[in-house]
């Protein structure tokens, strides 16, 4: 049965959906479905109810990415290319990571016609996905460490076991770098402006001096050990088991070789509130240096380990505020949140101060 590629929520129809099931059982007939929710950021996320004969092992609850129907957030996520990036992380690199993910029903992506991507919703099988201004326990922040770690460690300086690693490295990724750097200042100046008081005086010069260097600083950010990282690791691209005990991990579409020390800084600047982050972060880190050394990465220099946490927490606060600044990606309150949140790990750890720029 040839793809059918939806740019809306209005296209997945029954004979939409009977092309996805034919994929996995050319015995089950769709009877019907219903749109459950559609929430609009980076991308159109729609969880659907899907009604069909067929064994109990194909899910009925599905979640579905579309290219975003937020007009400004399509056009930078376009030119970025990231649901292709996230169909060609499903369709190429899936097989290859030591962590979990939602089931992959289908992924499309052909230019010209779009991109569509079909998960088993997480809740069927108990799971609870999280949200981006969850703050984590020191248990749940221990577990996703661990996790990063065993991720990383797999790649670690190996990017040539990712069958797509021409392609995270490639295109989409320079484009995205090129575009974020030639936004930055105006993206900065106005998520400065819009963010008031959650982003202290402060800080506004030197997150400026950032913005306009910012092409030299990923350069830096970039210059250490490649392997596969997440690049977008807050509360809310996890989702958790029953228990809330073990971390699964949404929304890969920003997926791409890098530092994994990235992904760290992120991770604990965003989805731990202020308090249990600055009580927490050296132990954390230590955490993740032991999770390396399970996967077999050893003698890294742990003064070094530091910096270059500080250097990538800098990165995890521009990504908020240009978030606010563009506007339609993420529920407002939850981006205000994050700020206060990353624009703390910062101030803390005198981030800016740690690129050489």
């Amino acid at each position: 049965m040839s793809k059918i590629y939806p740019r809306k929520p209005a296209n997945l129809t029954v004979t939409w959906a009977q092309s996805i099931v034919a994929q996995h059982d050319r015995g089950a007939t769709v009877r019907g479905l219903e749109l459950s929710n559609v929430d609009v950021g980076t991308t159109t996320r729609v969880h659907l109810n899907v009604e069909y004969d067929g064994p109990q092992s194909l899910p009925r609850r599905w979640f579905v990415k579309l290219p975003s129907l937020n007009r400004r957030a399509r056009l930078i996520t376009a030119l970025a290319g990231v649901l292709p990036a996230e169909v060609r992380f499903y369709l190429e690199v899936l097989p290859n990571i030591p962590v979990a993910v939602p089931l992959c029903l289908a992924a499309h992506s052909q230019f010209g016609l779009g991109s569509v991507l079909v998960l088993a919703d997480v809740i069927e099988s108990g799971a609870t996905p999280g949200q981006p201004s969850d703050a984590l326990t020191l248990q749940q922040a221990v577990a996703v460490i661990e996790q990063l770690g065993s991720l990383h460690a797999r790649f670690w300086n190996k990017v040539h076991d990712i069958p797509a690693h021409r392609l995270l490295a490639g295109q989409a990724q320079r484009l995205e770098d090129g575009l974020g750097t030639a936004l930055a200042v105006p993206l900065m100046k106005r998520g400065l402006r819009l963010a008031g008081t959650h982003i202290p005086l402060s800080l506004h010069a030197p997150a400026l001096h950032y913005a306009r260097h910012r092409r030299k600083a990923m350069r830096y950010l970039a210059d250490a050990p490649q392997t596969l990282v997440h690049h977008d690791c807050h509360a809310g691209n996890l989702f958790w088991s029953q228990d809330f005990s073990k971390p699964g991990f949404l929304d890969w579409q920003l997926v791409r070789l890098g530092e994994g020390m990235g992904d760290v800084a992120y991770f604990l600047a965003s989805a731990l509130d202020v308090d249990s982050r600055r009580q927490h972060e050296t132990s954390l880190l230590a955490c993740y240096l032991e999770a390396l050394a399970r996967g077999g990465v050893t003698g890294i220099d742990s003064s070094k380990l530091m910096l270059r946490y500080r250097a990538h927490l800098t990165y995890a606060f521009e990504a908020m505020v240009v978030t606010l600044a563009i506007g339609g990606m993420m529920e407002l309150s939850s981006n205000l949140e994050l700020i206060k949140r990353t624009s703390a790990a910062v101030a803390d750890n005198d981030a800016f101060a740690a690129l050489p720029v």
